[in-house]
């Protein structure tokens, strides 16, 4: 048929309005594409329809437009200009996602590149069109059996196609492409790289497919292909050169055409299958896998183990403070400007009694404390000796391990009495000898030991509590420090909500007792403690600093493979595109993947980060385990996947079918 007889026969006049719309129409169709300077004319006009039920060759040379015709009868492209219409509706109006419906239900595409996803079975790579579809997991898996029985490769189903021949993936895409009961085969070059006899069985199962009633558009560059269709099209330089309807039947009688562009959303069904193929991936790039969770790992093991070590070393300087007290006063002699000395001592044992006095103090104790060695037996040791009243142990919270504290009577009576820290009493008493009732030797005067105390541990600035003797403070001035002065006054004030009155009501005792002159200061405990609680706050929060950079970087190692990884699979993404997945389908395929990477490396993280911190804990360092920053650090994760996965994922989604499919 020449071009002028083509052109009457697809006039106007010619194609009165049918009493049904024509399957596929198309009117004055172009495609350019521009490379460099260069406008490239894929189609130039190109007018066609074609009925349903109809067995089409479109047949060209390579370079004429017939594969860029394809590409826009199946809505993997579109058209510059003119019109393209599916069963009387307008392509153009479509939606993307109502594009990816009509897809997924008008249209099976068999590949001369069979375009398969190698990583998984024959049977998975029929049911895909499916899973898109929304069909139930146990009808897809019915059905695509049934399908690849019929096409003689039952015994294969389980098989990747990898292990297939060229005629037997083929086999496999026409099963793929019939999946959804598209009333539409396009096949491009189905044959093209199969050997001889695989072409025919190919060709026979096409014309198989028509008998039943679908329709068939055949595209090739073989003339001898063409010959098994009905109506051959031939395309030249983006135009129509002829179309001749073959002397055969032309047309089977195809079931009744209903257009289905309804998008469903299955949120749990996308997300359950978008996570099996998440893990799917992972396992087919094993070492790649193992490398992006390396990051993430190390990222949440860090911020587990340092905020352990962290939360650890901060609750023990708050033990050791609250061991000394935090409702406690203490006041120093000295002041601003003022040097304390021998000669200048400002505090007496008369301001402590005057302190005793305030109804909101619970205990006082004034204490005088200087190095001296000590004896018992034949060791020798040098220690603090301190000199205290008995509201020193109710002061500082300080119970007795064996014996008793001194008492009032032993300071009024001056008595030779003592109580060891345990420092002092395993050093003088290595054997674990009682050392309640013995007598040791204090600059060679003997003073019964009295007691015992428990244990107390270092002070927040490291200093040994438990190094230290303690007698009477009367006992003290007599025997060890000569002239009576204090080296400080502890206060206990019975409720810490008024510690801050109680402080203004000392300074303004003292200053009294000590004529207006300011020569001492006050120490509150409590405010110690806020120091220590924010310092040590801020050294968790750099802590965590370090380790949140650590997830970070694990996060951008994160998107990077998945970059890489869309990149790689950008045939795949055609592929799924083509099969009906919608662009929330990639989006959710993407993202879940990164999802899936960062909630394994977050787990693994957090093991990971609990034994680091146990194996530092053996080494003497104080840690605190906790449920918060494991469930922080592991949300983090989850979320560094999120926000880092998203970027690589809407690439994914946004990329063109075509575009994608033809990706090299």
């Amino acid at each position: 048929m020449s071009a002028a007889q083509y052109q009457k026969r697809t006039s106007p006049a010619a194609r009165a309005a049918p009493p049904q719309s024509p399957l596929i129409e198309i009117t004055n169709v172009t495609k350019h594409y521009q490379q460099g300077a260069t406008t490239v004319r894929a189609l130039d006009g190109v007018s066609l329809t074609i009925e349903a039920g109809e067995f089409v060759a479109i047949m060209g040379q390579s370079g004429s437009g017939k594969s860029t015709l394809m590409n826009i009868i199946g809505c993997l492209d579109r058209p510059s200009s003119g019109t393209y219409r599916v069963a009387g509706m307008d392509v153009a109006t479509l939606s993307v996602d109502e594009l990816a419906a009509l897809r997924c239900r008008t249209f099976g595409f068999v590949f001369q590149r069979f375009n398969l996803l190698p990583g998984i079975t024959a049977a998975e790579n029929v049911e895909i069109p499916a899973a898109y579809a929304g069909r139930p997991k146990r009808e897809r898996i019915s059905r695509a059996r049934t399908l690849l029985a019929r096409l003689g490769l039952g015994e294969r189903t389980d098989h990747r196609p990898t292990e297939l021949s060229g005629g037997q993936q083929q086999r496999v895409s026409i099963a793929r492409a019939l999946m959804n009961e598209a009333p539409v085969i396009l096949a491009d070059e189905p044959t093209g790289a199969l050997d001889s006899r695989s072409g025919e069985e190919v060709l026979a199962l096409l014309k198989e497919l028509h008998a039943e009633g679908h329709t068939v558009i055949l595209i090739t560059h073989n003339p001898e292909i063409a010959e098994h269709s009905h109506r051959v099209i031939q395309i030249a330089d983006g135009l129509i050169k002829s179309d001749e309807r073959l002397a055969r039947e032309q047309k089977t009688s195809a079931p009744e055409f209903q257009l289905d562009l309804t998008t469903r959303n299955r949120w749990l069904p996308d997300l359950v299958e978008a996570g099996k193929m998440a893990l799917h991936s992972m396992r087919v790039n094993i070492f790649r896998t193992a490398l992006t969770l390396l990051g993430v790992v190390i990222g949440v093991a860090a911020v587990v183990a340092m905020l352990a070590i962290g939360d650890g070393s901060k609750q023990q300087v708050l033990e050791r403070i609250s061991a000394i007290g935090t409702n406690l006063l203490v006041v120093r002699p000295g002041a601003a400007r003022v040097r304390v000395s021998a000669d200048n001592a400002t505090l007496v044992d008369e301001d402590a009694k005057a302190i005793a006095q305030l109804s909101a103090v619970t205990a006082v104790s004034p204490e005088r404390s200087t190095r001296v060695t000590v004896r018992y037996g034949n060791i020798d040791y040098a220690t603090q000796v301190m000199g205290a009243w008995p509201g020193y142990a109710l002061a500082r919270d300080w119970a007795m391990a064996e014996g008793s504290f001194i008492s009032e009577d032993d300071v009024k009576g001056y008595a030779p009495v003592v109580v060891l820290g345990q420092t002092v009493a395993k050093t003088l008493f290595p054997d674990d000898e009682n050392p309640v009732g013995k007598y040791l030797l204090v600059r060679n005067v003997p003073f019964e030991i009295a007691g015992v105390l428990s244990p107390r541990g270092a002070t927040p600035w490291g200093a040994d509590q438990d190094d230290v003797v303690i007698m009477p403070l009367s006992t003290g001035y007599m025997r060890v420090f000569g002239r009576r002065f204090l080296n400080s006054i502890t206060v206990l004030v019975a409720d810490s909500n008024e510690i801050n009155d109680t402080q203004t009501a000392i300074e303004k005792l003292i200053t009294e007792r000590h004529r207006g002159v300011t020569d001492f200061t006050i120490r509150n405990t409590a405010s110690i403690l806020e120091t220590a609680i924010a310092t040590q706050e801020t050294l968790t929060l750099l802590l965590a600093s370090v380790a949140a950079i650590s997830l970070l970087v694990g996060g951008i190692g994160v998107m990077n493979i998945m970059l890489v990884s869309v990149t790689e699979r950008t045939r795949e993404i055609g592929v799924r595109m083509a099969t009906g997945a919608r662009m929330s389908n990639i989006l959710l395929q993407f993202n879940t993947e990164a999802l899936v990477v960062c909630g394994i490396g977050g787990l693994v993280g957090v093991a990971l980060g609990v034994a680091v911190a146990l194996i530092v804990q053996s080494f003497g360092v104080a840690i605190l385990l906790s449920p918060l920053p494991a469930i922080l650090a592991f949300s983090c994760a989850f979320l560094t996947g999120l926000l880092f996965g998203y970027l690589p994922a809407r690439k994914a989604a946004q990329m063109d079918p075509v575009v994608a499919l033809s990706y090299e």
